[in-house]
């Protein structure tokens, strides 16, 4: 797999487990790109929803995404403090230009307190249904949310007191 490079924009391509694209992202600045680990930035940034909607994000955001995991992190810079929402989603893929995953629709709200909400596990029973998850798929999910809470426990990772300033920071170096 190739690796988009440190300094270049990229798209991020949301889809669901049907192969149907979900939503995308239109512009990223790639902060640290390798086979294994993508860390990006994005502010004001268009998002395209499959029905046609758009919508602009309204904070910067530091965006950690890494092939062996089955989640990525969104870390929110707002004047309160960091939040983070977690998708948990297949570990991406780097394909024409795109960030790719497949969004498996259970998602993490971490606040800046580091407490956190486990999001939308009836959309995720819905579809689980509807596009028929093979329970193996089923346990690895759940897992990943299991190493994911762990991650925000332990402070691991982008929830780290130091990591969401040093990467914004270096977002602000290409400004």
């Amino acid at each position: 797999m190739t690796a988009p490079e440190a300094g270049s924009a990229i798209r991020i391509h949301s889809y669901k487990h049907n192969g149907q694209l979900h939503r995308t992202w239109e512009d990223t600045l790639v902060l640290k790109g390798t086979e294994t680990i993508v860390i990006g930035a994005n502010d004001k940034t268009e998002v395209k929803e499959s029905d046609g909607r758009s919508w602009i994000t309204r904070e910067p955001a530091i965006c950690y995404f890494h092939a062996d995991y089955w989640f990525n992190i969104i870390g929110m810079l707002r004047t309160d403090g960091i939040y983070y929402y977690c998708n948990i989603s297949s570990p991406f893929v780097f394909d024409e230009g795109a960030l790719k995953y497949i969004d498996y629709d259970l998602d993490v709200k971490v606040y800046p307190d580091m407490t956190f909400d486990l999001l939308d596990e009836d959309e995720y029973e819905e579809h689980k249904q509807q596009m028929h998850y093979p329970g193996s798929l089923d346990r690895i999910l759940y897992r990943h949310v299991d190493y994911l809470l762990g991650w925000v426990r332990q402070r691991k990772g982008p929830f780290s007191g130091e990591f969401i300033d040093q990467w914004y920071e270096r977002y602000l170096t290409y400004k």
